[in-house]
């Protein structure tokens, strides 16, 4: 499931827009500016919609540091200001969309969806494809050469993020964050667990020898 990062001080607005997101998305919301920083600087999210004037650094210093640590995750800026340089400035510095308040919260999840369908994150058919592997999102179903394997959900997750970032390594940090969350109370043992136990389900097909361990770092999804 696709992750997203709510940066929003009013706090109804702030839960508005998580409860009409959730039953799509994995969110996290956050209402202060250097917390945002921190969870973006993390890159597990697939996309952040980011209000621009929050308490402590705001909107446009944290985009502003994302892109200069290389983080590219798409953007769409919040703002009840409606100028045309604070809409330049937001897209000058590497924001993706915007959309002024008041918004209608339809508009906003279709904004979100045409974020995620740009970067690659959600196709159309909400398909993603590896070699012969396929995953078809609603119905968190996988096709391996053709054939139907049963994953139980964190392992469909763990093969998702995997495939979304194949030939990128990732840490066992951002795995752990991404797919139990920074709330979970188990540890980070648990990637290695779920990786073994993902190779062992990929194994009969020839497939576990993509999941690449980078030692000392984490994994990375690439053909042998």
């Amino acid at each position: 499931m696709l992750r997203l990062l709510v940066v929003e001080d009013n706090l109804p607005l702030k839960e508005s827009i998580i409860q009409i997101l959730v039953d799509e998305f994995k969110v996290d919301g956050v209402s202060e500016g250097e917390e945002a920083l921190f969870l973006a600087m993390q890159n597990i999210y697939d996309a952040i919609v980011l209000d621009v004037m929050i308490p402590g650094m705001d909107g446009f210093q944290i985009i502003e540091s994302m892109r200069m640590e290389g983080i590219k995750t798409p953007v769409l800026f919040l703002t009840a200001r409606d100028s045309l340089e604070d809409r330049v400035q937001g897209l000058e510095l590497g924001g993706d969309d915007y959309l002024t308040k008041p918004f209608q919260m339809a508009e906003l999840k279709a904004r979100i969806r045409a974020l995620l369908r740009r970067s690659g994150s959600l196709t159309t058919d909400h398909t993603l494809k590896y070699r012969g592997i396929e995953l078809v999102g609603k119905e968190q179903e996988i096709l391996v050469d053709q054939a139907p394997v049963k994953l139980t959900i964190k392992q469909y997750e763990l093969l998702e993020y995997l495939v979304q970032n194949k030939g990128t390594i990732l840490t066992k940090e951002q795995i752990y964050d991404r797919i139990w969350g920074f709330e979970s109370d188990t540890t980070i043992l648990v990637v290695e667990v779920f990786v073994h136990h993902l190779r062992k389900k990929l194994e009969p097909f020839g497939y576990h020898k993509d999941i690449q361990t980078i030692r000392g770092v984490g994994y990375m999804l690439k053909e042998q």
